[in-house]
């Protein structure tokens, strides 16, 4: 059985691929191994949204090609945001790289292994999985990541998203109820439901108060103990008093909201692109306080980060 060996940078949202990519793969005969001498195929997982992680990106990339100049003989894939945002000018700098993937290509790795021909494939991001997606769990055994949407339609000026991710699309609600059972069933006990905009869920697809009722339905499987709500764009809109007192009255339901207001001043907001004001985001915050009927802790403040935490 062909071995192959997994680098998986950035956010949950990109550990949620590389789990997908390895069940490709294992349906396809490769088995992971954690040794990179040991693999037959070395697949870079990267993230791109910050300089930071860019050079992040690059320095795991550059550590893998000197380890293959040496002999490791393994083939060497790159995917991911950073091929999604440098993929052509990258395959020039480093010839080392057999195959430079974007993000809405990576599930025919299994089909490029085959074919030596490809050296780049970077098209418009449109690839959403769904149930019947082989994904190969590698959290801690009781948790597991379960992405409800992919990509982003926000107007933001500072932000990559929608170049690296592209437009903002749901899956289907039966899809991810189906996977969450899936899940249960091989005895994962926690949920962490993760988009980059996780509370915009079913807006594209005419789902109204989608993971309200997404989540109407989470509750309902048996051995399923917790739900986390992770990343929700601080748009007043997205917060319906139903889905609040969801989140403040349900017991399987973590009561805990991650907002990235990031910035409250009104010229930054500006240039920001952001499609609301401080005196909405105030209003936002007050709101939730409200109808989440749970006593809040003041706002941490974490860089330019704040973020609102229940008791």
């Amino acid at each position: 059985m062909k071995k192959v060996f997994l680098i998986s940078l950035g956010c949950s949202k990109n550990h949620v691929d590389s789990e997908v990519i390895l069940g490709l793969l294992a349906n396809d005969g490769f088995e992971p191994t954690p040794s990179l001498d040991e693999a037959d195929v070395v697949i870079i997982n990267t993230c791109a949204f910050i300089q930071e992680a860019v050079q992040e990106s690059i320095e795991a990339i550059v550590e893998v090609a000197q380890a293959k100049e040496k002999g490791t003989g393994n083939k060497l894939i790159v995917t991911g945001c950073l091929p999604q945002r440098y993929g052509e000018e990258l395959a020039r700098e480093i010839p080392e790289v057999d195959l430079w993937i974007g993000t809405g290509e990576f599930p025919r790795i299994p089909q490029l292994l085959k074919d030596d021909k490809t050296k780049v494939l970077i098209g418009t991001p449109r690839y959403l999985y769904d149930h019947h997606t082989p994904r190969l769990i590698t959290n801690t055994p009781h948790s597991a990541y379960v992405k409800i949407a992919e990509g982003c339609s926000h107007p933001c000026t500072f932000c990559l998203i929608p170049r690296l991710r592209g437009r903002y699309r749901s899956r289907q609600m039966n899809s991810v109820i189906r996977e969450v059972e899936h899940l249960v069933a091989r005895g994962i006990v926690e949920i962490n439901l993760v988009a980059q905009d996780t509370t915009a869920y079913g807006a594209d697809i005419r789902e109204e108060r989608g993971l309200y009722r997404l989540l109407k339905e989470l509750i309902k499987i048996r051995g399923l103990r917790w739900i986390r709500v992770l990343y929700s764009y601080p748009h007043p809109t997205h917060f319906h008093p139903s889905f609040l007192e969801m989140v403040a009255g349900e017991e399987k339901i973590c009561p805990y909201l991650d907002i990235p207001i990031q910035h409250i001043d009104a010229k930054i907001l500006q240039r920001m692109g952001r499609s609301f004001s401080e005196k909405e985001t105030r209003a936002l915050i007050n709101y939730i306080k409200k109808e989440g009927k749970v006593p809040f802790k003041p706002l941490r403040i974490y860089g330019n980060c704040v973020v609102s935490v229940t008791s």
